[in-house]
């Protein structure tokens, strides 16, 4: 099967379960700016965070991460189907579960680091600054799959507190990142303190 199928040349594209939608649609924006994340998340992968005890990457943390790009690809795929049409063939849901070890995941990261006393703005080292990326496309999809939410309903409220919840771990991580690699977090001093 080859990679083109000429058939979005007019600028629509297929939805799972059947149907064309404009590729303008609010549906296609939300699962693209998840799969725009997906891709950041990738990228991330490729600049490890150090263990905990500073002995080679972090196994365990790039394994969650492994995890969070199929469930997003997961997402990705419930937000393509077709309205009131299944799909033929199993497409996985998120679930609760899923918000949960994130909120998990969060606890455990959080348990390393002092609290945080002021805003910071994104960089430090070079994972940091890739989990601060993968942050900020996060909300975005979030503002997409909340739009699409009250324009084309239903969409799963799992779906939009997995996103928030995500935001807030990939936060957390490039502060982590940042703490094990030695590097202090940068701080927003604000116009009048510089």
């Amino acid at each position: 099967m080859k990679i083109y199928t000429k058939t979005g040349d007019a600028g629509e594209t297929g939805l799972f379960g059947g149907g064309r939608v404009s590729k303008a649609s609010a549906r296609v924006w939300s699962y693209g700016e998840v799969d725009e994340l997906n891709s950041i998340l990738g990228l991330s992968r490729t600049t490890p965070v150090r263990s905990a005890a500073g002995e080679g990457p972090d196994e365990d943390l790039d394994a969650l991460l492994a995890r969070i790009q199929s469930e997003l690809f997961d997402v990705g795929a419930e937000l393509a189907r077709t309205p009131g049409r299944e799909p033929k063939g199993f497409v996985p849901e998120i679930d609760d579960a899923c918000v949960e070890n994130l909120e998990a995941a969060i606890d455990r990261a959080e348990s390393e680091l002092a609290p945080l006393q002021t805003f910071v703005l994104p960089g430090g080292s070079a994972a940091a600054a890739h989990f601060h990326l993968g942050r900020t496309v996060c909300r975005r999809a979030e503002r997409r799959v909340v739009a699409l939410a009250v324009e084309e309903p239903p969409v799963r409220p799992v779906v939009i507190r997995y996103l928030n919840r995500l935001s807030d771990l990939l936060f957390v991580l490039a502060r982590l990142a940042n703490h094990r690699a030695g590097v202090t977090d940068v701080p927003w001093l604000g116009r009048e303190r510089r």
